[in-house]
C-alpha cells in the first residue's frame, strides 16, 4: 500500500466514478428517446417497466460491489496478491451464479412481477419480450458488481469509468441502429443492452486480467477456503440486511407520501431525483474512503485510516456544500424542467428547502457508509440501520400527522441523522482493528 493518501490521491479516485455515474441517467433517457420515435405509448411504458423488474432483481446482488471493495482493498494493503485474486475468483463466481439462477426462473420471477406491478396486455406483452431478450444478459450483469468492486478497491476508477463510458457508447450506438434503421422496436433495446452487457463484462475482465496472470485464481484451496468463505459471506450478509432496510425505509417514504395526494406524490418524484443526483455525485468521495480505509485497515495503520477517513470526507462535505448551493440556485430551474404541472411545480418549490439541506445533513451517513465498507465494519453498519429505522418510523408517525408532506421529509432527514451518529458511535472500532 502505498503511504501518501494526498488531496490528489483522493480525487484521482473519486472524479471518475462522479464522470462514470453522470452517464447513466442519459442512457435511460435515449433508451425512452429511441422507443419514442416509434410513435405509441407502449412500447415506452414495456421498457420501462422491464428496465425497473431487472434492476429490482439485479440490486439484490448489488452487495457483491461493496462487499468486493472493503475484502480485497484489506487484502490489498496488506499485500497478499493470492488473496486479492482470489476475492474476484469467489465474487465472479456469486455472480455468474446469481445470473444463471435468475435465467432458469425467470418465468416464476416475471409473472411475480407483472402481479405486483400490473400493466395493460399490450405493455405488459412487450415487457416480455423485451424480459425474454435482456435476462440472458444477467450473468453478465451481476459479475460486473464484482468487477467493479475489484477495481475500486485497486484505485482503479478510470478503468470503471472506461467500462461504463464503452458499455453505454455501444448501447446507443446499437439502439439507434437496432430500433431506428433495422425497425426491430422493443426488441432491439433489449439486444442493444444485452451486447453492450456482455462486451462490457469483456473488457472489464480484460482490465483486470492482472488477477489471472499469476494463475492464484486457480487455486481450490485458496478460493474455496472455509474462513474466507465464512467472511465473504458474513460481510455480504450485513451489507444485503443493511440495503434492505435502507431501500424499506425509502419505499415507505414513496408509499406514505401516495397517501398526501396525487400533487404530492408527483412532487416528491421529481424531488426525489435531487436525491438520485446526490447519490450520483458524492459515491465517488464514500468510493474513496471505501479503497483507502480498507488498504489502512489491511496494512494495520491505524494513522493512515483516520487520514484517509478525514481526506475523503473532507471533500464529501465540500461536494456536499457544492450541491446544497447548486440546488438552491438552480433548483427552481430544475423542477421546471422535470414537470409541466403548475400545480406540481409549486408543490415542489414548497418543499425544495428540505433537497437543499439534504447533502449536508446526509453527507456524514455517506462517508460512514464507505469507511465501514472499506474496514469491513458491516455487523456494526447493519446495526446502526437496525436503530436508524425505527427511529425514523417514531418520527414519521409524529411527524406526518402533523406537518403532513415537511413531516416525512423531516423523518427522511431523521433517517440519516440517524444513520449517521449510531455508525460515528462504532468508529473507533475501526482504528482499534487496524491497530490489533
Amino acid at each position: 500500500m502505498r503511504a501518501d493518501i494526498s488531496h490528489r490521491r483522493v480525487l484521482r479516485i473519486a472524479l471518475p466514478i462522479v464522470i462514470s455515474n453522470a452517464t447513466v441517467p442519459i442512457l435511460g433517457a435515449v433508451d425512452t428517446g429511441v422507443v419514442g420515435q416509434l410513435g405509441a405509448a407502449a412500447p415506452i411504458g414495456a421498457v420501462g417497466l422491464g428496465a425497473v423488474i431487472l434492476a429490482s432483481l439485479y440490486w439484490i446482488f448489488g452487495f457483491l460491489r461493496m462487499g468486493t471493495t472493503g475484502l480485497v482493498a484489506q487484502a490489498h494493503g496488506a499485500g497478499d496478491a493470492p488473496e486479492v485474486a482470489a476475492n474476484l475468483a469467489r465474487a465472479l463466481l456469486i455472480g455468474g451464479g446469481a445470473g444463471l439462477v435468475l435465467i432458469v426462473a425467470q418465468v416464476p420471477l416475471f409473472v411475480l412481477a407483472f402481479r405486483l406491478a400490473p400493466a395493460s396486455a399490450e405493455v405488459e406483452g412487450l415487457a416480455r419480450s423485451y424480459l425474454a431478450l435482456r435476462i440472458w444478459g444477467a450473468p453478465a450483469a451481476i459479475s460486473m458488481y464484482a468487477l467493479t468492486g475489484w477495481l475500486i478497491a485497486l484505485e482503479r476508477s478510470r478503468a470503471v469509468l472506461a467500462v461504463q463510458v464503452w458499455m453505454n457508447g455501444l448501447n446507443v450506438a446499437l439502439d439507434l441502429w437496432f430500433v431506428l434503421g433495422l425497425g426491430w422496436g422493443v426488441e432491439g433495446v433489449a439486444i442493444a443492452t444485452l451486447i453492450a452487457e456482455w462486451s462490457g463484462l469483456a473488457l472489464a475482465l480484460w482490465l483486470a486480467r492482472g488477477a489471472f496472470a499469476l494463475g492464484h485464481w486457480r487455486n481450490g484451496a485458496q478460493v474455496f477456503a472455509r474462513a474466507q468463505l465464512a467472511r465473504m459471506a458474513r460481510v455480504n450478509g450485513d451489507i444485503m440486511i443493511r440495503s434492505v432496510l435502507l431501500q424499506a425505509a425509502f419505499t415507505s417514504f414513496l408509499f406514505i407520501g401516495a397517501g398526501l395526494g396525487d400533487v404530492t406524490l408527483a412532487a416528491n418524484q421529481v424531488l426525489a431525483q435531487f436525491l438520485s443526483i446526490t447519490a450520483f455525485a458524492l459515491d465517488g468521495f464514500a468510493f474513496a474512503a471505501e479503497t483507502l480505509t480498507g488498504q489502512a485497515m489491511g496494512a494495520h495503520r491505524p494513522a493512515a485510516l483516520r487520514r484517509a477517513a478525514v481526506v475523503t470526507s473532507q471533500w464529501g462535505v465540500a461536494g456536499a456544500l457544492l450541491l446544497s448551493l447548486g440546488f438552491w440556485v438552480l433548483g427552481p430551474a430544475i423542477i421546471d424542467l422535470m414537470a409541466t404541472a403548475p400545480e406540481v411545480r409549486a408543490a415542489a418549490r414548497v418543499f425544495l428547502p428540505w433537497l437543499i439541506a439534504a447533502p449536508l445533513i446526509g453527507i456524514a451517513s455517506w462517508m460512514l457508509d464507505g469507511i465501514f465498507i472499506g474496514t469491513t465494519l458491516t455487523r456494526e453498519m447493519r446495526n446502526a440501520m437496525l436503530v436508524a429505522v425505527p427511529v425514523y418510523v417514531a418520527a414519521a408517525a409524529l411527524l406526518v400527522p402533523a406537518f403532513g408532506n415537511h413531516g416525512l421529509w423531516a423523518a427522511l432527514m431523521v433517517l440519516n441523522a440517524a444513520r449517521a451518529l449510531s455508525m460515528a458511535g462504532y468508529y473507533p472500532r475501526a482504528e482499534a482493528r487496524a491497530a490489533a
